[in-house]
């Protein structure tokens, strides 16, 4: 999350150089110390918990090596991003190679959130159905699928302050978006899959909006992931291992001696 607030910023400054993004680039080699990934009290190590959430571990970026945008720049970027949601339908139909080149640079962790719901979809979806989540949550659910989704909540992301503990509320929103979605989508149900990216949702916004985020990402980028069959991943996986068999003969060659199939690929 940026530490400034983009209202106070000037917006005569924003709009003069809305059309030019060139001006707000990060100098290079730009740093802001951070506490170290460990340290010792009274002899003993304390867990420290990095800025997206994941306690020490091989993950954690160590902070002298992470570069970092100033202040400055994020402020001006928060502040075209909101710009570009209050006015989403006609920054989509008359800018959206703009759109595109502002994804590519990196959005603002503070809009991040919003961002993601504008892009796929999914605030759209939210706003045309009000009160449903709940609705899907007071049902009973099918009872395989709930005992299934109760089996894998605790092995996503066990090392996120969000999901670290049995029954916290991290695993309590998972349970609940996944459940509504099985409900939702009667006809696929719960596949281990979805999971992972529910959890990766919960991290960045509450749990209604993850499950229309979720909702939004397999209807419309991932159809047919998730069905009993998984035909659509299949499929994948053979496109894509006959682009590798065309374009690097080579690895190709190695996957079939090491017998790794179109689905092993693409997992």
């Amino acid at each position: 999350m940026a530490n400034s607030n983009p209202a106070r910023m000037d917006h005569r400054e924003y709009y003069e150089h809305d059309d030019d993004d060139s001006e707000d680039e990060e100098p290079r080699n730009h740093h802001i110390p951070r506490l170290s990934p460990s340290r010792k009290f009274n002899g003993t190590a304390a867990q420290v918990v990095d800025r997206y959430g994941f306690i020490g571990g091989k993950q954690f970026t160590n902070p002298e090596d992470e570069h970092r945008i100033p202040p400055e720049i994020l402020r001006k970027r928060e502040l075209k991003w909101l710009d570009m949601m209050e006015n989403w339908e006609k920054w989509m139909s008359k800018r959206f190679k703009k759109v595109k080149d502002r994804c590519r640079k990196g959005i603002p962790s503070s809009i991040r959130p919003k961002a993601w719901q504008y892009l796929c979809g999914s605030k759209f979806m939210l706003d045309h159905n009000r009160g449903k989540y709940d609705h899907y949550l007071s049902l009973p659910g099918d009872p395989k699928c709930l005992d299934d989704i109760k089996k894998d909540l605790d092995r996503q992301f066990p090392q996120h302050e969000m999901f670290k503990n049995k029954d916290g509320y991290g695993q309590e929103d998972l349970f609940f978006v996944l459940k509504a979605y099985s409900i939702h989508k009667p006809e696929e149900g719960y596949c281990q899959a979805q999971a992972p990216l529910a959890a990766l949702l919960l991290m960045h916004m509450p749990a209604e909006q993850a499950f229309w985020c979720l909702v939004s990402i397999c209807e419309k980028y991932l159809p047919g992931y998730y069905s009993p069959g998984l035909e659509a991943v299949q499929l994948d996986g053979e496109v894509l291992y006959g682009l590798i068999r065309k374009m690097s003969p080579s690895i190709h060659k190695l996957l079939k001696t090491q017998r790794v199939e179109p689905m092993s690929v693409i997992y």
